[in-house]
C-alpha cells in the first residue's frame, strides 16, 4: 500500500504562484509520480508526471512552460511549482503514484494505482 498526502492548495490570483507538494508513505520511494486535476463537470486530466529517478518527465501542453515537477527522494516527496497561474487551472489537484512501476512514465488515469485525497486550487481572474 501507498498513502499519499497532498498540500499546498489555496487561493491565488492569475499571475500568482503556488507550491503542491506530495508526501508519500507505505513503499519504498522507487516508482512514477503523477499530477492531475479535476474542474468541476470535467474528466480529470493529466498534469505532470516524473519517474523515481527524475530523469523522465512529461507534461500536459496545458502546462508546459509554466509547472515544474520534481521530487525529493530522501524525503519521499513529490512537488509541482505552478507559475502564471490562469483561471482555467482552478481544479481540484491529485497526485498519484504508479506502484507497482509501469513499463512506461503514465499520463493516463488508468496507469496510476493509489491516489491522494486532493488540494484545491482557485485562480480568481
Amino acid at each position: 500500500q501507498v498513502q499519499l498526502v497532498e498540500s499546498g492548495g489555496g487561493l491565488v490570483q492569475a499571475g500568482d504562484s503556488l507550491r503542491l507538494s506530495c508526501a508519500a508513505s507505505g513503499r519504498t520511494f522507487n516508482y512514477p509520480m503523477g499530477w492531475f486535476r479535476q474542474a468541476p463537470g470535467k474528466e480529470r486530466e493529466f498534469v505532470a508526471a516524473i519517474s523515481w529517478t527524475g530523469d523522465r518527465i512529461v507534461y500536459a501542453d496545458s502546462v508546459k512552460g509554466r509547472f515544474t515537477i520534481s521530487g525529493d527522494n530522501v524525503k519521499a516527496t513529490v512537488y509541482l511549482q505552478m507559475n502564471s497561474l490562469k483561471p482555467e487551472d482552478t481544479a481540484v489537484y491529485y497526485c498519484a503514484a504508479d506502484y507497482p512501476a509501469g513499463a512506461v512514465l503514465g499520463t493516463t488515469t488508468t496507469e496510476y494505482d493509489y491516489w491522494g485525497q486532493g488540494t484545491q486550487v482557485t485562480v480568481s481572474s
